[in-house]
């Protein structure tokens, strides 16, 4: 460690550290727009100058690095005023719409302009108009409020490895766009919103579906049902100004109830139900010599990347539809039937952490003659602000429990929500089907955590399995070339798009660290922990399910209904076309 004085402070560093680093982490706050935790720095925003003594130049605290002796002044007049002015030239070409901004009061560029004391427009710079891009039906893409700042860019290419967007043009002309300022859909997008996640203003946002679900609700010609994710209980009080890692299952119920929804179900149901038609698979593989390893499809952006960029591995991919497309089709068979409705009629709404969730509900393999097993999704944020909108206060209401049969759910259905959660339930029910016996132990510690790539190899009877999990589509990338390489080691490879998973998931409320995505991991495995049935083979409902309309795991009526097959993007575009 080495010393250094910060505003008059004696602080100390680590040998590598920038100033930004060491002094965030003795809670002195530097501004910045272009910064991202884990990433190296860009400088690209200069908001986070300092002073340092001994030399005459503003330097950027974000790429600067600490030395023993160093006298550093974070904020002085001269650093204030140089402040200042960058986020007035932001502002001279920046729409005056926050009244109507999707991000407003939790926009960075306006925080910055209220601790800056920012209270008047100085420059004024001919405006360049460009077309919103609504082209997704998971992502719109506002480049009039966009910065520069370089966040979705670098969240789109070193995290995820995507590339879907970048700089574009030059001088005044610069921008960030698709290629050849095409479409977002038109792009390798794979919608999973870690670019809106990243945005400080409203440039990036996601498709908002609510006026189509309130229109709905007052429409009494139709039943309206909704399915909640497995994450959304530990996140969704967030939007209401708790700490993060609270669980409100019960209160959302009611509130979701009381705002006029039919029926509320849970879609930890349907994560069981696709471990038993998952694990049916696995082991169907394993015992008759299918494509080894097999992987998992419970997360569309990490779809959508495959047919994009490893085609050759979709025969890998497990047939199984997601959870929630899963609950969308049992929704519209077998509820429509026992309740005698017309499918027509149900306007089915899923509440999602992810963006990407409402590009999947859009495809046509899940709309079956037509009728899409979900009609509309919303994210976490999106039902924050429809509860606002109906004068809902969360915290307040009485709690209350799902709508059966598909508000049963076991823990194993409810870790879905986190990086592992997948691998975990389907190592417990598969140990079951091979050997007819319990896991000892529930617990598979290995494949917990928010590390972006963990594996496992473990005996399940007398097999010898090897099993890996990734979450964030970079990491994902390594593993699919180790795979291409040779590695024949692994039977199978849970993949979630997102990094930490579906608790860290595109749709889920702004401004979290990760502190924030530990909570919400930590909020899950205590419910894993506290509740009895912690297996997905030990549904009763799901049970009740199969026996009363399903058949079996991988029968003919499971097929038809809780699968579906993938195909490169290229031949879907052809097959399109001809359409």
């Amino acid at each position: 460690m080495i010393e250094l004085e910060v505003d008059g402070r004696q602080i100390e560093a680590r040998p590598d550290d920038t100033i930004l680093s060491a002094v965030t982490r003795h809670g002195i706050d530097i501004p910045t727009l272009c910064h991202m935790e884990g990433l190296p720095p860009s400088g690209a925003c200069r908001l986070c100058v300092v002073e340092v003594e001994g030399n005459p130049a503003l330097v950027p605290a974000c790429s600067s690095a600490v030395a023993p002796g160093m006298k550093v002044r974070t904020h002085t007049p001269r650093v204030l005023d140089a402040r200042r002015t960058i986020v007035e030239l932001l502002l001279g070409s920046h729409p005056d719409d926050c009244l109507y901004c999707a991000r407003n009061s939790k926009c960075t560029l306006q925080d910055l302009s209220e601790n800056l004391g920012v209270r008047q427009r100085l420059y004024r710079g001919e405006k360049t108009v460009r077309p919103t891009d609504v082209s997704s039906p998971s992502i719109t893409r506002d480049p009039d409020k966009c910065i520069l700042c370089g966040r979705c860019v670098r969240v789109c290419e070193e995290i995820q490895s995507v590339s879907a967007i970048d700089f574009a043009g030059r001088g005044c002309d610069a921008m960030i766009a698709t290629a050849f300022d095409r479409g977002l859909n038109l792009s390798t997008c794979v919608n999973c919103g870690q670019c809106i996640v990243a945005c400080p203003t409203g440039a990036l946002r996601e498709r908002s579906y609510v006026d189509e679900v309130v229109a709905a609700l007052a429409d009494p010609g139709k039943m309206v049902v909704v399915q909640h994710a497995p994450s959304i209980s530990v996140t969704l009080a967030e939007e209401f100004g708790t700490k993060a890692g609270q669980d409100v299952d019960g209160k959302m119920v009611a509130a979701l109830r009381y705002i006029g929804f039919d029926r509320v179900f849970d879609t930890s149901f349907t994560a069981d139900l696709t471990i038993m038609e998952e694990g049916s698979e696995l082991v169907q593989r394993i015992k008759d010599g299918g494509p080894l390893p097999m992987l998992t499809s419970c997360s569309p952006g990490w779809i959508k990347f495959l047919e994009h960029f490893y085609p050759d591995l979709i025969p890998n991919v497990s047939t199984c539809k997601s959870p929630q497309q899963m609950m969308g089709a049992v929704i519209k068979s077998f509820f429509a039937e026992r309740e005698g409705v017309d499918p027509a009629d149900i306007v089915s709404v899923s509440i999602m952490p992810c963006t990407a969730k409402k590009f999947e509900s859009s495809r046509p393999e899940m709309a079956p003659e037509h009728i899409p097993d979900v009609d509309y999704v919303l994210t976490t944020r999106e039902l924050g602000h429809m509860l606002k909108m109906f004068g809902v206060d969360l915290m307040a209401v009485e709690a209350d429990t799902a709508d059966t049969p598909f508000g049963e759910r076991t823990t194993a259905g409810k870790i879905f929500g986190a990086s592992g959660g997948v691998m975990e339930a389907a190592v417990r029910s598969a140990h079951f089907l091979l050997t007819g016996t319990e896991m000892a132990e529930l617990d598979v510690q290995p494949v917990r955590g928010l590390e972006g790539a963990k594996e496992i190899h473990t005996k399940l009877g007398d097999l010898e399995v090897g099993a890996a999990v990734v979450s964030g589509l970079g990491n994902a990338r390594v593993l699919l070339d180790q795979i291409r390489a040779g590695r024949d080691d692994l039977h199978f490879i849970e993949v979630m798009t997102c990094p930490g998973g579906c608790i860290n998931g595109g749709g889920q409320p702004l401004g979290a660290d990760i502190e924030a995505v530990k909570a919400r991991m930590r909020a899950l495995y205590r419910i894993d922990r506290e509740e009895e049935v912690r297996v997905s083979h030990k549904n009763a409902c799901v049970q009740r399910l199969y026996d009363e309309f399903l058949g079996e795991p991988l029968g003919e009526m499971s097929h038809r209904l809780l699968h579906t097959s993938y195909a490169r993007r290229e031949d879907l575009a052809e097959a399109g076309s001809k359409d």
